[in-house]
């Protein structure tokens, strides 16, 4: 059974912390640092799954779940400052993280995974990754889906503008769903979604904060995605794969974050397939 312990970071003005999982028995091979998703509105590092804990440590990897600060208090250039910061405190304090001489692997899911992509992408890492895992992640490839109104989310009952009163007035490195899904799904509804990340000229957003400025990424790409995503276009994951012919696996089924249900038919397939990945690349 794996086991987890925590490690405060310092030198932020928020509170700030990873969580490690391991397996004591085995001796690890390589470290998978984590961003957890939730639109970069809400979402905390510790949302993964007991089954891929326990099957990724049980198989010898080191994995550090990292938390970062949430919109709308903290928009795109300083949540990718925290994030690239949390990758580069790794690489100068491996004895922290009990990672020495270790390859490290990104991970993200939905936001975690825009992340992950954006900070390999341009970060310029002394070390670079030895592979990224993006299990429904984007890269803000295509045009309208995320400043427009979601279809699926209107189906839902409607969100006032209220919603954003009830936030703290300061940076939050967590956001629990009972507490900010609301505005997750305001932002969708509305189509306001990008207005609450992002504040500046977009050409600055277009050349910095997404991926249509990246020929080549530094590292291979694992890249997961439901056929009919609720959230994030399938046409996404298309140019995902274009651009950068990833490893891919697709599930037949419309949800997310289907990897949530660990009974989900496409769970387990979707663990084997991501251990080939990381295996290939140790």
């Amino acid at each position: 059974m794996f086991e987890q312990k925590a490690i405060s970071i310092g030198g932020m003005p928020y509170d700030k912390s990873a969580i490690i999982y391991f397996d004591q028995k085995i001796t690890p091979k390589a470290c998978i640092l984590y961003f957890h998703g939730g639109g970069l509105l809400y979402g905390h590092k510790d949302d993964l799954p007991e089954g891929h804990l326990r099957l990724l440590t049980q198989a010898g990897y080191r994995i550090i779940s990292f938390d970062y600060p949430l919109a709308p208090a903290a928009k795109l250039p300083l949540i990718l400052d925290d994030v690239r910061s949390s990758i580069h405190h790794f690489l100068d304090h491996p004895e922290a993280y009990g990672a020495d001489s270790l390859p490290y692997f990104l991970w993200g899911r939905s936001a975690g995974a825009y992340l992950c992509l954006i900070a390999a992408a341009y970060g310029h890492f002394k070390k670079a990754p030895a592979g990224i895992l993006s299990y429904y992640g984007y890269g803000f490839l295509c045009d309208h889906w995320f400043q427009t109104p979601s279809r699926y989310y209107q189906s839902l009952p409607p969100v006032d503008a209220s919603c954003l009163s009830h936030l703290s007035s300061g940076l939050e490195t967590s956001g629990d769903l009972t507490t900010h899904y609301s505005i997750y799904v305001y932002a969708r509804q509305t189509g306001k979604w990008f207005s609450l990340l992002y504040e500046g000229r977009e050409k600055f957003f277009y050349l910095d904060y997404t991926l249509r400025t990246c020929d080549a990424l530094p590292c291979p790409l694992f890249a997961a995605h439901a056929i009919n995503d609720t959230d994030v276009p399938f046409d996404e994951f298309r140019e995902l794969v274009s651009r950068y012919q990833p490893k891919t696996f697709i599930a037949a089924c419309d949800v997310h974050d289907f990897d949530r249900e660990e009974d989900n038919p496409f769970t387990g397939k979707l663990l084997e397939s991501t251990l080939s990945f990381l295996d290939s690349h140790c």
